[in-house]
Parts: structure tokens; C-alpha cells; sequence
């Protein structure tokens, strides 16, 4: 039984629970916002849905926290009305979160909730295996949807990953990026390819629905339903006594959250971009 907790209603935690439900991703899905019945009533129409789209998954909305606890995994959306959690609010949450739900991983599945897992761990003292940012793989899905219309191909034939602090410090390594297994730097000259960068850079903020699309891959590989890498935002480790930001790299995920970091091949340009996007 997998559990599920989506905290906040707006359009982008609706966007996640729905996608969520509708590949049966988990047994039960618990949407949380304490704006008045907005959560539930979103809950009821996904379920009023259900036999239409054919899933399975019990989706519930209730304005309580509590109900995040016990999960497996909680996701940090929008609140109705509100907009996103960060700042001071979100820190408010992430402490509530850790200890409603001490075992959860958390995904923030929001574009702007960089600094909020930067200051879970540092501050709060996370874990920063279990508190991480799904957002930075939007971008690479669109990085990857653009190349794939550069060549005239699929996006499926595209690997590219999208790594630092987007959208000033957006890097991608094309020397590790390959289209149906070839270098893509064969088949893509260098002007179109800072053409390219210019347009994936210019992708971010992504939209609610690739934001909830990001977050559901993140959560299919946690699950173990796939063993792909994901581009996600990974909290700074300072155990070496350097202290640096988060960024966004390419992780392979599992019931822990974050197992491992797989750092592209990266030529020296991308390498010093990369030091640089994760100063302090």
C-alpha cells in the first residue's frame, strides 16, 4: 500500500493528485489545504472521475495536517489562493512535516521551493536524502521536447540533463547529452545548440501541469515503478565542511529519496559554471 500526501489545493497540487490518480500510482491519495472545502471538493471530482479515466486510486480532501500522517510520501504543491510554500511559512510547514510524517520523503514540486529544502536541511536539520525538488526535471523534459524538434526526432531518443540554479545559472552539458544513442554534438552544430540553451532557459518557470508531471516521474522512481534518472533540486552537503547551495542534478531516486548523485561527463566550461552555481 503506498500513501500519499499532496500538501496545498491550488492548480498545481489539484495537477499532481490528479495525475497521480490517474496512473494508480498509489493506493491512497490525501489532499490537504486549509482553505474551506477547496481540497475536498477537488478530491470528489477526481473521484467522480474515476471510472471514466479507470483508475483506482481513493483520493480524499480534508483541511487538517494531521491527515499527512503516516504517509510514505508527501508532496509540497500550492495553496489555494495562496500560492506556493516558502519563506518562513514554508520552514513553519516543513517542521510541522517532519513531525507528522518522521519517515516521508518530501518532494517539492514547486519551481521557486529552491531555497525552502536548502533551509529545511541547513536549519532544520533534514535529511537530505528525504527532502528534495522535482521541478528541475519540467525544465528538462522540455529541454529534451526542443531538441527532439531541432532534429526532427522524438524526445524519447533525446538524453540531455539540465544541472545548477535555473534560470540565471541553467547549465547543460552537451558533451554527456546523446539523441538514439549518438553524441548529440555530432548532429547538433554549436550555434544551434546556444540557440537551444537560450529557448530551454527561457522555459522556466514551467507550468503547473509539466511541474506535476515532473513530480509524478520523481514519484514513480521512488516507488520503483521506473529506474530512470531525474533532474531534481538536492540539498548542499556540508559534512566536508564547505558549505554550498542547492542545485539542480541528475539523482537516481528510491524509497530513501535520494540514493545517488550521477554527475555527467562535464567539460571545464560546464564544470567552473557548475562551482559557481553552488557557492555560497
Amino acid at each position: 500500500m503506498r500513501d500519499i500526501a499532496i500538501v496545498g489545493a491550488g492548480e498545481l497540487g489539484g495537477a499532481v493528485a490528479h495525475t497521480l490518480a490517474r496512473c494508480d500510482t498509489a493506493t491512497v491519495i490525501r489532499l490537504v489545504d486549509d482553505q474551506g472545502r477547496v481540497a475536498e471538493g477537488k478530491a470528489l471530482d477526481m473521484m467522480q472521475s474515476a471510472p471514466v479515466e479507470g483508475f483506482a486510486t481513493e483520493v480524499s480532501g480534508s483541511t487538517d495536517l494531521m491527515m499527512v500522517g503516516g504517509s510514505d510520501l508527501v508532496i509540497i504543491a500550492d495553496r489555494a489562493g495562496a500560492g506556493a510554500w516558502h519563506g518562513e511559512e514554508g520552514l513553519l510547514l516543513l517542521r510541522r512535516l517532519a513531525g507528522l510524517a518522521p519517515s516521508a520523503v518530501i518532494v517539492c514540486a514547486g519551481d521557486s521551493q529552491r531555497e525552502l529544502i536548502e533551509r529545511g536541511v541547513r536549519e532544520l536539520h533534514m535529511d537530505r536524502r528525504r527532502l528534495l525538488g522535482s521541478a528541475p526535471e519540467a525544465l528538462a523534459s522540455g529541454a529534451r521536447a526542443l531538441i527532439a524538434l531541432a532534429v526532427d526526432g522524438s524526445p524519447r531518443d533525446v538524453s540531455v540533463s539540465v544541472l545548477g540554479r535555473p534560470p540565471a545559472q541553467t547549465i547543460i552539458p552537451w558533451d554527456d547529452a546523446a539523441i538514439g544513442g549518438y553524441r548529440l554534438t555530432r548532429l547538433v552544430d554549436e550555434p544551434t545548440r546556444r540557440r537551444l540553451e537560450a529557448r530551454i532557459t527561457a522555459m522556466w518557470p514551467p507550468g503547473p501541469h509539466a511541474l506535476a508531471a515532473a513530480a509524478r516521474k520523481a514519484v514513480d522512481t521512488i516507488f520503483g515503478r521506473s529506474r530512470t534518472l531525474i533532474c531534481c533540486f538536492v540539498a548542499p552537503d556540508d559534512s566536508a565542511g564547505e558549505r554550498t547551495r542547492t542545485v539542480a542534478l541528475p539523482v537516481q531516486l528510491g524509497l530513501e529519496g535520494v540514493e545517488r548523485i550521477v554527475l555527467p561527463s562535464l567539460s571545464v566550461v560546464d564544470r567552473v559554471a557548475l562551482d559557481n552555481a553552488m557557492m555560497l
